[in-house]
């Protein structure tokens, strides 16, 4: 006699068949939020703002007015320029095409940028999106001249190889191109000190 199934499938597989419409709804959903992580992480519209307090506010208005024109007088004490990273994020947002678009971070010896540059829809294949890159530089004084040595730079997150930027990663650029006049020599001859360190910056030039 026959053996009755009761319409029970005990064909070896068939429980997997059962699972495959669950296992693609699960990689289609893993897809879906995979893309949207990228478009909001790797292809922002805007970085966020900084917002600076009343009390903030009124000490960066104060450093602001310092640099205006106004009688000429030396101060040594002026010469000392001291900004936090909020006031330098506060006062690239007061400019409406860096607002939303250029961050800047400072640690120790260390000033990083993240810098969004909207593509037009006619670029090719990433068109109409956000190009997202990051930089950072070493700054510090050392041996009585600045160093400014480029750390690196990525986009959406990807190191762009150092071949791809002029061989100038980890190159001290001053001591490179300050020896004969231009840009750099007079960088290196206008700046007495200069000092980045967690949420600061400090540039002393010289008289």
């Amino acid at each position: 006699m026959d053996k009755v199934t009761s319409g029970v499938d005990n064909r070896p597989g068939s429980s997997a068949w059962r699972w495959l419409p669950v296992l693609l709804l699960a990689i289609l959903a893993a897809v879906v939020l995979s893309l949207w992580l990228a478009q909001r992480w790797l292809m922002p519209e805007q970085l966020a703002a900084v917002a600076l307090s009343p009390a903030e506010t009124v000490v960066l208005e104060q450093k602001v007015a310092a640099l205006q024109p106004q009688r000429y007088q030396e101060d040594a004490a002026q010469r000392e320029l001291r900004f936090s990273e909020r006031e330098l994020n506060a006062l690239l947002a007061r400019d409406p095409s860096l607002a939303g678009r250029v961050v800047i971070h400072l640690d120790q010896d260390l000033a990083s940028a993240t810098l969004l540059i909207p593509l037009e829809d006619e670029f090719p294949f990433i068109g109409g999106k956000t190009l997202r890159i990051n930089a950072g530089l070493e700054l510090r004084y050392a041996e009585q001249s600045p160093v400014v040595i480029l750390r690196g730079v990525s986009l959406w997150g990807v190191p762009i190889p150092n071949h791809w930027l002029g061989e100038l990663k980890h190159v001290d650029l001053v001591a490179r191109y300050g020896v004969e006049p231009g840009f750099w020599h007079g960088l290196a001859k206008g700046v007495e000190a200069v000092e980045v360190r967690r949420g600061e910056l400090v540039l002393k030039l010289a008289e």
